[in-house]
């Protein structure tokens, strides 16, 4: 080997060495930084005439695509937990663990043991004043609870608005490095830069929607969703959402969008043709994915769930139960009621017998004919109806006949009269009993049932179907009778005069609170859920808490884990792409062996051209 070799192989050495050490100092001085992925430099060995050389054959960026997959996976799950967890957290709050003060079992309690009270003292000015408070404190908590419910659903849908305008501007620069990637000339330094950069952005999409990445030779990616649909390929997708405006307690998500009370989430892709992303449920998992089901289920069943305790909070106190009269006709027999008490929302129930089965069928008024046909079978085996009642009983008693069949008679004898009798001789049916409940308006001389708890307007609270339901928001309603608040003798006085030493009025209240039984049924409120309450007024407060702390610790557990999982993938990432300072400090010590071995070779070559020239 002549010394234009070594020369040669010396500087090559040397070269190599500096271009080692510009790569040690760029992962020491971005050790800490987020996103940042280890380089090497990629040294072969060349041939050259009379010997072998170094030479750089480029800088390779430390990456592994089925870890970063698994990566964007759990990064998706663990940031629809943390927002779904979050929102639950502070429901919770607000909603207070039961038996503590403030919250709504405590607060209930509190009314329960007013109205017992009364009904010890019903002549006590204290103690009527002390039920109407706690009353107006009952309506107030539910108030307030309907509103915190509102108000975390609006933060959703705004949430919804800032994350898609994130999303939008993430898709954007992806696109444009994607752009930078595809260009072959680009230098070894930039390309490891720019994918870099690349994968923070693929990340921070992961976290708001569900990423299906496909990672090419040339370091771009193509992204769509796990439900496929296009994110980024050679041009990004566009997000667009259209709020709603304000989420009362009646805007709620409708797969018809003409019907929907919600803001709209729709994706364009680069054709031009644009989806709704929550009418084709195709959000399964990120920050998007926990705020629509946040806004469009999870807050909507408790809504739902505070309406049906506000519904049944005032139904026990001012309905009233009227049974049929028997009657016969020839030899079958059965029962007459009279219906013209009856408003919508109001029912009658008719228990029988046929062929040795018991059956139930409950009827409800529904008047407006495009809640029609609704028919079926509750929680409790009861048969549920909608009849409209717009016609007269006649009209009513046709339907009713038309859908439970020959075994029974049913007709109107005269003016608002049902009657329903059985089979006679046949004796393949009997009918057991007729009641209507019906909805008390008067304050006096109408039983000793109250219409304590009203709607807006003073209204009293029948559970309406017609137009939009009237239990839809009532929590958000509910209010004590402003009659009642300025005369609180009303509590005892069920008729004019009455003496106030009478506890008849306060303990039929007190008894209807403990017996009056209700229940939740999704084919009346759809945002009901499957979790259906059923019992009575205070069951149905126990049970939408315990339901709820489910809800919360469900979120925490879930959270939990998919933290655990991401943290588990992040340690391996750093495992795979991390700088450890401890094997730079050891390569740059090797980099300054080399770098000074080689700086030797060319100083002896230097001396001995310079011993040759002056031969």
């Amino acid at each position: 080997m002549g010394l234009s070799v070594a020369l040669s192989n010396a500087l090559s050495g040397m070269n190599t060495t500096q271009s080692g050490l510009s790569v040690l100092s760029r992962n020491v001085s971005n050790a800490g930084t987020p996103g940042y992925h280890a380089q090497t430099l990629n040294v072969v060995d060349a041939n050259g005439t009379y010997s072998t050389y170094a030479r750089i054959a480029g800088v390779d960026r430390a990456f592994v695509a089925s870890l970063q997959k698994r990566y964007n996976d759990s990064v998706s799950d663990a940031s629809y937990a943390d927002v779904k967890q979050s929102f639950l957290d502070r429901l919770q709050t607000y909603l207070g663990l039961p038996g503590q003060d403030g919250s709504l079992d405590t607060v209930y309690s509190a009314f329960q043991n007013a109205m017992s009270d009364l009904a010890t003292s019903p002549d006590s000015y204290t103690v009527r004043s002390q039920a109407v408070s706690s009353a107006q404190n009952l309506a107030q908590t539910l108030n307030s609870l309907s509103g915190v419910t509102l108000d975390l659903r609006q933060e959703t849908e705004q949430q919804i608005n800032e994350q898609v305008t994130n999303l939008n501007s993430y898709l954007q620069s992806l696109q444009n490095v994607n752009a930078d990637l595809s260009n072959q000339g680009l230098d070894d330094v930039s390309r490891a830069s720019l994918s870099d950069e690349r994968d923070r952005l693929v990340s921070n999409i992961s976290e708001i929607i569900d990423v299906q990445a496909d990672y090419r030779p040339d370091g771009t990616v193509s992204l769509m969703t796990k439900s496929g649909l296009g994110l980024v390929d050679v041009t990004a997708a566009h997000f667009d959402f259209q709020p709603a405006g304000n989420l009362g307690p009646t805007a709620l998500f409708n797969q018809d969008s003409s019907q929907s009370g919600v803001g709209v989430l729709t994706l364009r892709g680069a054709s031009g043709g644009s989806i709704d992303l929550v009418q084709q449920g195709l959000l399964n998992s990120g920050s998007l994915g926990a705020l629509v089901e946040l806004r469009d289920e999870v807050l909507p069943q408790f809504q739902a769930q505070l309406d049906a305790i506000a519904a049944g909070l005032a139904t026990a106190l001012n309905s009233v139960q009227t049974d049929g009269t028997a009657t016969t006709v020839g030899a079958a027999s059965g029962f007459e009621l009279d219906l013209g008490a009856i408003e919508t929302g109001n029912s009658f129930t008719l228990d029988y017998t046929e062929g040795g089965q018991s059956k139930s069928v409950k009827v409800i008024r529904v008047d407006d004919t495009s809640k029609l046909p609704l028919d079926f079978i509750a929680g409790d085996g009861t048969r549920v109806v909608g009849l409209d009642f717009s016609g007269g009983v006649s009209s009513v008693a046709t339907d009713l006949q038309a859908l439970l069949g020959a075994g029974l008679t049913i007709d109107n004898p005269s003016g608002n009269i049902l009657r329903v009798v059985d089979d006679g001789a046949g004796n393949t049916t009997d009918v057991g009993s007729l009641v209507a409940t019906t909805t008390v308006t008067a304050d006096q001389g109408a039983g000793t049932a109250l219409n304590l708890f009203v709607d807006t307007g003073q209204d009293p609270f029948t559970g309406s179907l017609d137009g939009i339901p009237q239990q839809r928001g009532f929590a958000a309603r509910i209010s004590v009778s402003t009659s009642i608040l300025g005369d609180n003798k009303l509590l005892v006085q069920y008729q004019s005069g009455g003496s106030l030493g009478d506890a008849s009025r306060a303990e039929h209240l007190l008894s209807q609170l403990e017996t009056a039984q209700f229940s939740s049924e999704r084919q009346l409120l759809p945002e009901s859920g499957a979790f259906a309450l059923s019992g009575n007024v205070q069951g149905l407060i126990l049970q939408s808490l315990n339901f709820q702390g489910g809800q919360v610790e469900r979120a925490q557990s879930t959270s939990n884990t998919t933290k655990q999982s991401l943290d588990a993938v992040q340690q391996r990432m750093d495992q795979e792409y991390g700088v450890n300072i401890d094997e730079e400090m050891a390569r740059l010590i090797d980099l300054q062996n080399a770098y000074a071995a080689n700086a030797r070779v060319v100083s002896i070559v230097n001396e001995l051209l310079q011993t040759l020239m002056q031969i």
